[in-house]
């Protein structure tokens, strides 16, 4: 609930710090608003990484000069964000909900390395729950669709 209201009054990160270690509490937190989820025991060093990550993230995500116009581009690659269209050199790709996420985070995240869990919580807003090929696979379809040669890619790397 305070989430919520927080959600409603600001625009800002909000990270839920919580004694709460389950799965369904992160995935309660997230659905109600958090951008971020961290439980007792933590390092304090790793939670004020955790802080600036995702200010950094705000930051970038807020001053993006493309994105505010409704899209995003990057060489070939033009991604409506408000008809959530993409298109590669001038022709209309079609995306399912599940490759275009990542592809839209990616593209107002670019040059950031991200594991496929962090890009699962990001994207999803949850823990990846063990799947870790899940990401793998939509990135794998996504590749297939965007780029030029898929089995060298030039836009999603993997590092």
């Amino acid at each position: 609930m305070v989430c919520q209201k927080l959600r409603e009054a600001l625009d800002s990160p909000i990270l839920m710090v919580t004694a709460r270690q389950e799965d369904i509490d992160k995935i309660k937190g997230l659905g109600m608003g958090a951008d971020g989820y961290a439980t007792n025991p933590f390092s304090p060093s790793a939670l004020v990484a955790h802080i600036k990550a995702s200010l950094a993230q705000y930051e970038r995500l807020r001053h993006s000069p493309n994105e505010s116009q409704g899209k995003i581009e990057m060489g070939n690659i033009l991604l409506r964000t408000d008809s959530r269209q993409v298109f590669v050199d001038g022709k209309e790709v079609a995306l399912k909900n599940r490759e275009y996420e990542p592809l839209a985070f990616l593209m107002s995240n670019p040059d950031i390395v991200f594991s496929r869990e962090t890009l699962y919580e990001r994207i999803w807003g949850y823990d990846a729950m063990g799947d870790n090929a899940t990401m793998a696979v939509h990135i794998n379809r996504l590749r297939e669709k965007i780029e030029q040669n898929p089995t060298r890619p030039r836009f999603i790397q993997t590092v």
